[in-house]
């Protein structure tokens, strides 16, 4: 400690001694000196801070003055700016929430803002830290976030971590070359890892172009997966990303895993010889699905399909539990809109529309159904949901959400009958629900607010508020559960599996439905999070029902 009355080495900036003492019983002029003092130094602490703040650099034993200059005893270095190499747009490390979305490319994720992003990924070489070039992804320098989500992702499915371990050893798919177009998201990112795992050998597309979680991809691409996805592709640039899948030097796919049926309808149109030579199609999707029924009903399927949206499993879990959580996400994260009290049309009461109904309702929402099915519209009404045609709400209803599956369910005529700032989005895989193309006209302004998030503003100065541009809200503008998802992709992996192995004959150029006992294995797979615990059929009680002790326990016709 400093001797009493030694005078603080303010000029050496040494903070280990004690405070002067000065005499306060004396003059007052001893009190001004003293007050002089204290206000420096709160003066000279508070332009530290400052400076800091603004990424200044001071060093140890230098100080500022009362005006912000350094000084000291000991070194002359000036403070200087952290120069920036280059100057950047801002950019969110932060999960993409409403207040972020209009920063970040993959609204499910992290930003991936970069002044790189400007440039089509087409335009750019595309390389990872081993050399590999055989991608196009938005930036591989994200690959890092990407995994972390992959690896939460994986802590959520647990059937898919489970078929890893059960099959690895034998690789059922050994020798299977799939390509893929579904949304490139972390939890198919544990998909397309599974089956590489098993044996397949992979190249794969976004069935969106606005679903693609960018940083995912270019985890994938790191990992050395031929991946061709970002968010935000033109037109152009989706069906070049499944061109580059179908076509690679000394590939030849064998498989395909659809979403929508864009893929197949490719590979059908432009590489027939390719097409002929496959062992099967496995595809998820109402609008996929319909397509290939079409081609069979026209002899146009060469080859065997598998329906797995139709899987128990898939429609029941995928369409209406995900839905139900998938559906509030979406519209909060682009609007941040309450949902107490507002009127909201949902067009399809399907397996789709009953879960967006479930989770409007017990938000307080007053929810109406249009439907064109009498079974349906029947179960909306034992739910306590009202059943109107579309004409007779499109001018007060606050949100109108589409998910039948057909087109031009919103028409331009609709459209501008809604009231001014009514939410309109679409629940369904295709973007032909909505008549957007309708929207783009010289009479029209289009005001971008944030990211997936238009104003179509008329003439006279209404305006609605249009998601996604028309498409899937739900994986465009949020996220799916993970655990729902791993239901889905261990249906669609155990799918391809079956195609993959079945002996020739098995199957022949048609759709088929996933057989009930893998629909009930991959159920099983997933009782063991809920510490579930199945009661088993005596023998006794077996011969009386007809039934396997290990199952199936329903026949094909039951409805769950």
């Amino acid at each position: 400690m400093s001797a009493p009355g030694k005078r603080d080495n303010i000029e050496n900036g040494d903070r280990r001694t004690i405070a002067p003492r000065y005499d306060v019983t004396g003059t007052g002029e001893s009190l001004k000196k003293l007050e002089e003092k204290r206000n420096l130094l709160r003066r000279q602490k508070s332009n530290n801070r400052r400076i800091m703040s603004r990424g200044l650099s001071v060093t140890s034993v230098g100080r500022l003055d009362s005006q912000g200059s350094v000084f000291g005893a000991e070194t002359h270095e000036q403070i200087s700016f952290v120069e920036d190499k280059k100057v950047r747009k801002k950019r969110s490390m932060s999960r993409s929430i409403s207040a972020s979305s209009a920063d970040s490319f993959s609204s499910a994720s992290y930003s991936s803002s970069d002044e790189e992003d400007d440039i089509s990924p087409r335009e750019r070489p595309q390389v990872n830290s081993k050399g590999f070039t055989d991608f196009c992804i938005r930036n591989i320098k994200h690959a890092d976030f990407g995994r972390r989500e992959i690896e939460i992702a994986e802590q959520e499915m647990p059937a898919l971590m489970d078929l890893r371990k059960r099959a690895q050893g034998d690789k059922p798919l050994n020798g299977a070359k799939v390509v893929g177009c579904t949304h490139i998201s972390a939890q198919s990112a544990v998909l397309i890892e599974t089956l590489s795992q098993l044996g397949a050998k992979v190249r794969w597309c976004c069935c969106n172009i606005y679903s693609t979680q960018n940083e995912v991809a270019a985890a994938l691409a790191e990992a050395g997966y031929s991946i061709f996805a970002w968010k935000g592709q033109e037109e152009e640039d989706f069906w070049w990303c499944i061109e580059k899948c179908i076509t690679a030097d000394g590939w030849h796919p064998n498989m395909i895993l659809d979403d929508g049926g864009d893929l197949t309808h490719s590979i059908i149109k432009k590489y027939q010889t390719i097409f002929r030579g496959m062992k099967g199609i496995v595809e998820e999707s109402v609008t996929g699905v319909h397509r290939l029924y079409q081609l069979a009903k026209t002899g146009k399927l060469s080859i065997p399909a598998m329906n797995v949206n139709d899987s128990v499993t898939k429609q029941k879990f995928d369409n209406l539990y995900s839905c139900r959580e998938s559906v509030l996400d979406g519209l909060k994260r682009t609007t941040d809109i309450m949902f107490g009290g507002k009127q909201v049309v949902v067009c399809g009461y399907g397996e789709v529309g009953k879960g967006c109904c479930s989770a409007l309702k017990g938000l307080g929402s007053v929810v109406y159904v249009t439907e064109i099915d009498p079974i349906c519209a029947l179960q909306a009404c034992m739910d306590g949901i009202r059943v109107v045609r579309f004409h007779e709400v499109v001018k007060t209803a606050d949100i109108f959400i589409t998910c039948s599956g057909n087109k031009n369910v919103i028409t331009r005529d609709s459209l501008d009958k809604m009231k001014n700032g009514a939410i309109v989005c679409n629940m369904g895989h295709s973007n032909t629900e909505i008549d957007v193309a309708s929207l783009k006209t010289n009479d029209l302004t289009w005001e971008k607010v944030r990211s997936q998030v238009d104003h179509v503003i008329w003439p006279d100065g209404k305006r609605i508020v249009l998601l996604a541009e028309g498409r899937l809200l739900n994986l465009s503008c949020s996220t799916v559960p993970s655990f729902v998802l791993s239901i889905t992709h261990c249906t669609q992996a155990l799918a391809l599996i079956e195609l993959f192995n079945a002996p020739e004959g098995r199957y022949k150029q048609d759709v088929y439905l996933l057989p009930k006992k893998m629909d009930e294995y991959v159920a099983s797979l997933h009782l063991a999070t809920f510490d579930a615990h199945l009661t088993e059929l005596t023998d006794d009680q077996a011969k009386y029902l007809g039934l396997n002790k290990s199952g199936p326990f329903k026949p094909n016709y039951y409805r769950y």
